[in-house]
């Protein structure tokens, strides 16, 4: 499965409105403090930080476990993903550690991490490239 078919499963292929869980997925990545730095900083702080740096780094992107994710993000910003992005807490971060890698990855072009609203600026022009053809 690559990024787009990814993307396309987090947003319901269309069918849920509001982007589904890649716009929460941003959302959750531009509201927390540091932004994707934040994240790769917790990632490091839970001893897993080869694994966040990968997906900023220019090469192959690690994978990450559901209890990975959530051992660094916490019980209280997986339940907030929840319920942004509509999807049954049990499954909040399954679903995190899949969209996670790819979506740093392409949110970080040449290893270079946006700050502030460029990250959403990024990760909106990103969707909207994906969906371009759907019309949306």
């Amino acid at each position: 499965m690559d990024f787009s078919d990814l993307i396309g499963k987090a947003t319901g292929g269309g069918t849920t409105g509001g982007g589904g869980l890649a716009a929460s997925l941003l959302e959750m990545l531009n509201n927390r403090p540091g932004g994707i730095a934040g994240l790769v900083q917790s990632f490091q702080e839970k001893g897993l930080g080869g694994i966040a740096s990968s997906w900023v780094g220019t090469g192959e992107n690690k994978p990450v476990s559901a209890d990975q994710v959530q051992q660094v993000l916490g019980d209280d910003e997986i339940q907030d993903f929840a319920e942004k992005s509509g999807v049954p807490p049990e499954e909040a971060s399954s679903q995190l550690a899949q969209l996670l890698p790819g979506v740093v990855d392409r949110l970080t072009p040449n290893g270079e991490v946006p700050q502030g609203s460029d990250l959403m600026s990024t990760g909106m022009g990103l969707l909207k490239g994906l969906f371009k053809s759907s019309g949306a």
